[in-house]
């Protein structure tokens, strides 16, 4: 019987993932049961994953989703989103976003993010120090906030409301979302210079206060949730003893432990046919990253990690550069860091959904 891919569990970090074999196992193309009911199907191939992620037939819009499907973003027609559009309106948002985030715009950060690294981790001091705690979501949501031009004094702030996105309790989510949003507009003040003002330039002159806020509520909580669940991983393989280059630590540990397991819903506009199998319009679609990435019997080259096809993540320089930096500092700054447990006892949770996977915590002693 296939394991429930979307259940919550956690595990150790060296026990095997008992979903992506079965998955893979299954076929190209799985169906299974949704979260919030009826069919969805999964997609555990990597060619048939780049021409899902590239169909103008498979959407993002969330008002394609099956009827009774709640736990999903607003329709695009609500809350237009570089997550919930497709075709040219995409295509135009991305271009609003895509300079600010480039390869070289990104890079002319990398002595910025890694004294920002280097400050974080000082401040932690001596004895046993949980990097999940106090720095894996800090050290992000620094770098962003300093970017955007947004008040590092909201920082606080802005953990408290990330770490509320994934409150269950009625009308939390929502409530977390205004807070972002709100500090967010604190980069658009006169006084202050950054990529929020970029962005609002950016962006086509028709463009609402409340689409801008909610644009910039998604560069921070995306960008965020991105780094904050890669860091313990890393972290744990470089103090293992992993001494490969910085770029190659940072390229195996996202693909081995992407920040999202699957991609973001996507649904059928019509009926198509996937790998022999008809698929009715409004179809669940997801596509398998983790279980693709690690597939024994792919081929090297480009992983999934970061999507493919119109919705490469814009973020994804950033998050790359963020997670070298981090590798870096601890290796010229902190030689002696160890883990404060054996490697073996680290464990991972799964949140469930299509939520992504972090380590529970992840005890350091910096100072050897």
């Amino acid at each position: 019987m296939l394991p429930d891919p979307f259940a919550a569990k956690t595990r150790g970090i060296t026990e095997p993932d008992p979903v992506r074999p079965a998955l893979r196992a299954a076929g190209p193309l799985v169906e299974v049961a949704a979260p919030e009911g009826g069919s969805a199907w999964i997609v555990t191939d990597e060619k048939l994953a780049r021409a899902v992620l590239s169909d103008p037939r498979i959407t993002k819009d969330p008002a394609l989703a099956p009827e009774g499907w709640t736990a999903l973003e607003q329709t695009a027609a609500e809350q237009p989103s570089l997550t919930t559009l497709d075709g040219p309106d995409h295509t135009l948002l991305r271009r609003a976003h895509a300079p600010l985030l480039s390869a070289k715009r990104i890079q002319a950060q990398s002595d910025r993010i890694h004294k920002i690294a280097q400050a974080l981790l000082a401040e932690l001091g001596d004895g046993t120090v949980d990097l999940m705690d106090g720095f894996s979501t800090r050290f992000p949501l620094t770098v962003l906030l300093d970017l955007l031009g947004i008040p590092l004094r909201l920082l606080d702030t802005a953990v408290d409301a990330c770490r509320r996105m994934s409150d269950p309790a009625p009308g939390a989510q929502g409530n977390a979302i205004a807070a972002i949003a709100d500090l967010a507009a604190a980069g658009l003040t006169p006084n202050r210079n950054g990529l929020a003002k970029e962005l609002r330039d950016n962006l086509p002159p028709e463009t609402s206060e409340d689409e801008l806020r909610y644009h910039l509520f998604a560069l921070i909580f995306a960008g965020q949730l991105t780094t904050d669940a890669s860091i313990g991983f890393l972290i744990s393989r470089l103090l293992n003893g992993d001494t490969a280059p910085e770029g190659t630590l940072v390229r195996e540990t996202l693909r081995e432990h992407p920040p999202a397991p699957f991609t973001l819903w996507r649904f059928t506009t019509t009926e198509i046919e996937l790998a022999g199998i008809r698929l009715p319009a409004r179809a669940p679609v997801l596509v398998d990253i983790q279980g693709v990435n690690t597939d024994p019997a792919r081929k090297p080259g480009p992983d999934l990690t970061f999507g493919a096809g119109p919705h490469f993540c814009v973020g994804a320089q950033l998050a790359q550069l963020e997670l070298r930096a981090v590798a870096t500092v601890l290796r010229t700054d902190f030689p002696r860091a160890r883990l404060a447990v054996p490697y073996a006892e680290l464990r991972q949770t799964f949140l469930g959904g299509i939520q992504g996977t972090r380590l529970t915590s992840l005890p350091v002693l910096l100072h050897g």
